[in-house]
């Protein structure tokens, strides 16, 4: 049996976001600790016109790449802020590393 290559790469991306909407109901999303952070210690930026970024970000049941704004960051870690399946707006500290402008 073939497969239908027209459409191949449409039902891939609704596939794909299945698959991010079933991750993100799976609860909320899993931030850094403050000790992780290193909020106190280190200089917290924030920028009162936030940066578009895709980040990494984990839930319990995955980790998925976002499109989010960069709300605050440490030289160790960024607070990015993306929409939710329902609309909601999610937040988490995730590692530098984890995020690249866009």
């Amino acid at each position: 049996m073939g497969s239908n290559k027209r459409y191949a790469a449409d039902v891939d991306r609704r596939m794909d976001a299945r698959i991010a909407e079933r991750i993100m109901r799976s609860g909320p999303p899993q931030s850094l600790t403050v000790a992780e952070q290193q909020r106190g210690r280190i200089p917290l930026t924030e920028d009162p016109e936030p940066s578009r970024v895709r980040a990494w970000v984990r839930y319990p049941g995955g980790s998925l790449e976002v499109d989010a704004l960069a709300i605050k960051w440490t030289s160790r870690a960024v607070g990015v802020e993306w929409g939710g399946p329902d609309g909601e707006t999610h937040r988490a500290w995730v590692w530098m590393g984890a995020v690249d402008r866009i």
